[in-house]
C-alpha cells in the first residue's frame, strides 16, 4: 500500500538541513531520498523508474512520487505519494517532494527515466561521505537504445567527451544528487520559473555557498532521446528564465554580458521566425515581471565559475 504525504507536510521548510547523526564506529551513512515528479500520463515508465530506485542496493534510500496536479496509479509497496491539486510546474513540484522527504542526499529523477546500475546509489552516498564540500553530483544521461550521448545533457562547455567526469558549474535536474544541506543553503529550487534554467538557478547559488559540483560520468541515467522544443512553452520560458536568472543571481555587468550572448547565439542559431519571435517575447517578459529576490553571487565565485571552466557570462 503506498503511503499518502499530506500537502500540509509537504510545505514544510525546504531549507530544513538534515540533522541525523552519524552512525558509531564512524563511518558516516547517508540516507537518500528519490522524488519523482510525473503528471500521471506516463503510468509504465513512472513504475520503470520507480524500480529502478527500489532495486538500488548497498545503500539506505526512499522514494516519494509528486503527482504534480494529478492522480497516481498504483505503486510498489513503501513508496510514499504526494498529490499536489494543481500543476506547480516542475522546480515548485521537487521542492513539495523534497519537503516531504528526510534524507541527507536528494535524487531527482524524471518518471520517463530510470537507473541503470544497482549500484549507483551506494556511488552516490559513498561520494558525498567522502567529500564534505560536494554540494551537487550531475549524472551522465544514456540513450537505452545505444545512441551517442547528447551534447547537451553535458553540464559543461567543452562537452565533445560525455565519458570524462570534471568539475561544473550547474548539474542536469532530472539526473542530479543533491546534498540536502547544500539545497537549504540555496534556498531550494526557484518556484516561479515553473520550468527551465531552475537547476542553474540552484547552481549558482550552491557555489556561492562555498560547495562545488560535479559531473560524474560513471553515474548513469537512462532517457529516451527528447527534443526540449516538444514543450509548448519552451522558447518563452527558456529566454524568460535566462533574464530571470541574471537578474536574480549576477553581479549587473556579468548580467549585461551574459544576456548579449544568449541574444546573440539565439539569432545565430535559430532560423524559426515563430521560435525568434516567441524568444524574444519571453525576453521582454522576463524584464517586466517579477524575477524574485536578487541575491547576486560573489566575484570570487564567478573566478572560481571560471577556473572550472564555465564563466557566467555565457
Amino acid at each position: 500500500m503506498n503511503r499518502p504525504v499530506s500537502e500540509e507536510a509537504s510545505r514544510e521548510a525546504v531549507q530544513q538541513e538534515a540533522s541525523a547523526p552519524a552512525p558509531a564506529g564512524g563511518a558516516e551513512r547517508l540516507k537518500i531520498s528519490c522524488v519523482v515528479l510525473t503528471m500521471g500520463n506516463r503510468p509504465a515508465e513512472l513504475r520503470r523508474a520507480v524500480n529502478s530506485v527500489l532495486e538500488q542496493r548497498g545503500a539506505d534510500v526512499d522514494v516519494v512520487v509528486v503527482g504534480n496536479g494529478s492522480d497516481l496509479p498504483e505503486l510498489p509497496e513503501g513508496v510514499a505519494t504526494l498529490r499536489l491539486e494543481e500543476n506547480l510546474g516542475i522546480p515548485e513540484g521537487r521542492n513539495q517532494g523534497v519537503a516531504a522527504t528526510d534524507g541527507d542526499i536528494l535524487l531527482f529523477l524524471d518518471d520517463d527515466g530510470w537507473y541503470r546500475s544497482p549500484d549507483l546509489c551506494r556511488r552516490i552516498a559513498d561520494r558525498f561521505a567522502a567529500d564534505p564540500g560536494l554540494g551537487a553530483l550531475s549524472f551522465r544521461i544514456a540513450d537505452p537504445d545505444g545512441g551517442p550521448d547528447q551534447r547537451r545533457h553535458v553540464p559543461r562547455l567543452r562537452a565533445g567527451d560525455p565519458r570524462r567526469s570534471s568539475r561544473v558549474t550547474t548539474f542536469l535536474g532530472g539526473a542530479c544528487a543533491i546534498r540536502r544541506e547544500a539545497f537549504a543553503a540555496g534556498g531550494g529550487l526557484p518556484g516561479g520559473f515553473f520550468y527551465a534554467h531552475e537547476e542553474t538557478d540552484l547552481a549558482w547559488r550552491i557555489l556561492d555557498a562555498g560547495f562545488h559540483i560535479e559531473y560524474d560520468a560513471e553515474a548513469v541515467m537512462y532517457h529516451p532521446a527528447t527534443a526540449p522544443t516538444r514543450h509548448a512553452d519552451f522558447y518563452r520560458l527558456n529566454a524568460r528564465n535566462r533574464v530571470w536568472l541574471a537578474r536574480r543571481n549576477l553581479p549587473w555587468p556579468l548580467a549585461g554580458v551574459y544576456l548579449a550572448n544568449w541574444v546573440g547565439m539565439t539569432v545565430l542559431r535559430e532560423r524559426s521566425g515563430t521560435a525568434l519571435r516567441a524568444w524574444f517575447q519571453g525576453f521582454r517578459e522576463g524584464w517586466r515581471t517579477e524575477a524574485g529576490p536578487r541575491t547576486p553571487i560573489s566575484w570570487r565565485t564567478a573566478w572560481r565559475m571560471t577556473r572550472d571552466g564555465r564563466p557566467p557570462v555565457i
